[in-house]
């Protein structure tokens, strides 16, 4: 058995951007783009679509009416990427997605080409949402629907309060904190945090309250960690 893992390469680097209030560009305005919109709206994206009003789908006129997203009401120019942190296209036309990409290797903004995966810096997966809990499933480009498969057998596989149990924990790491703030208590908190997610069962977390927490929390500095019965006794 190898002592270190075995590299396997052609993957991806999955992470999780942040791209809360970026500037975020999206060039179409059809169902590709609608669901584009989606997923960065989601992680709160300053969103603005450029394409004719007479290009826009029922979605994305929607999202424009509700000012949602910005809108500019005519072709792509390049003179839109001078204040964008991503770019997502989303055209029919492959001569001017290349055009696109092309400025946007320029100017080093990275750009998804959408159905193009060569042109792309980063891939959308399928994503299963619960609250707080984001699961994503990529192929790297090469079978979406395969993704969108995947993602559904998994989603299948999770406990519904999934979502509501992580919610709490985070509320229980940020009062943690609060407890014992100082950076040398890192593994300490780390280790106690893993003890109570891993001894709790999904529904006390779920069932936790701001109440217990705070009972729970009077246990850290010993280093146990009681049952939610035990806190509320």
């Amino acid at each position: 058995m190898a002592k270190f893992p075995e590299i396997q390469g052609g993957g991806s680097l999955i992470v999780a951007w942040q791209v809360k209030n970026k500037r975020v560009l999206v060039v179409g305005g059809g169902e590709v783009a609608a669901g584009r919109i989606v997923h960065v709206l989601n992680a709160d994206a300053q969103v603005t679509v450029v394409c004719p009003t007479t290009g826009l789908n029922e979605e994305v006129a929607y999202r424009v009416a509700e000012k949602q997203v910005a809108h500019i009401d005519r072709n792509f120019e390049p003179c839109d990427l001078d204040s964008a942190d991503m770019v997502l296209c989303a055209i029919d036309d492959p001569e001017a997605s290349t055009q696109v990409w092309k400025l946007c290797k320029e100017r080093r903004i990275p750009a998804n080409i959408a159905d193009v995966p060569p042109e792309c810096d980063f891939y959308f997966g399928s994503i299963h949402r619960d609250g707080p809990l984001q699961v994503m499933v990529s192929t790297n480009g090469n079978g979406p629907k395969l993704a969108s498969l995947v993602r559904k057998k998994i989603a299948e596989t999770l406990p519904s309060n999934m979502g509501a149990a992580i919610e709490n924990v985070g509320k229980l790491r940020k009062k943690l904190r609060e407890v014992a703030p100082n950076a040398d208590e890192g593994p300490k908190r780390m280790k106690w945090m893993s003890g109570v997610c891993e001894s709790w069962s999904l529904d006390d977390l779920v069932q936790m309250t701001g109440h217990d927490m705070d009972g729970l929390l009077t246990h850290y500095q010993s280093g146990n960690i009681p049952s939610l019965q035990q806190v509320r006794h």
